[in-house]
């Protein structure tokens, strides 16, 4: 991925469980990350988590950067094997995202949209990703605004085991059409 926008130039390169873990460390037991849910989490615990994700066949982690710098986490993962195995009934073309934006003390105004967006971009420029599936908590109202902003549709509330978590959808055309782009 690639994006420029109006906040700058927005790149991934892929997770390095080991080289990444104490930059992951500080963002995720950051108080802005506390819907990550790893805000007691040891630097070997982070380590342990990523390297995990790395192993697995069907999720996949990135380090985002701003002109350069670390400045955001993506995932993303297949939810038939990760994340929703047995929580809805999952279409072809499915792909599961997490995104967190790294704490700073200099924030800019619509990075994290311009975040979610070169996301959603990135995610969708792979022809078989038909929707994007979330699963943020129920109790995230930021996270839920930015999502529909988007293109997401809220499906459902649904139980998984460390949360309740609202099952939202987002259609390649769904999300063309929040950006204003026509099909």
């Amino acid at each position: 991925m690639s994006a420029t926008t109006g906040i700058g130039t927005l790149t991934v390169r892929p997770l390095d469980p080991l080289r990444d873990a104490e930059l992951l460390h500080s963002w995720v037991t950051h108080p802005k990350a506390a819907y990550w849910m790893m805000q007691d989490a040891k630097l070997q615990d982070v380590e342990r988590e990523y390297m995990r994700i790395a192993a697995h066949e069907h999720h996949d982690a990135y380090i985002g950067l701003h002109e350069g710098r670390p400045a955001f986490l993506m995932e993303k993962y297949d939810p038939r094997y990760v994340e929703l195995e047995g929580l809805y009934d999952p279409e072809p073309g499915d792909v599961g995202m997490h995104f967190l934006v790294a704490p700073t003390d200099r924030p800019i105004h619509g990075f994290t949209k311009a975040v979610i967006t070169a996301v959603m971009d990135d995610l969708f420029a792979d022809p078989r990703t038909r929707r994007v599936v979330v699963e943020p908590d129920v109790s995230n109202k930021a996270v839920h605004a930015l999502n529909e902003a988007v293109g997401f549709v809220a499906e459902r509330e649904i139980d998984k085991p460390e949360k309740r978590a609202l099952l939202s959808f987002c259609t390649r055309e769904q999300y063309l059409a929040a950006r204003g782009v026509a099909t």
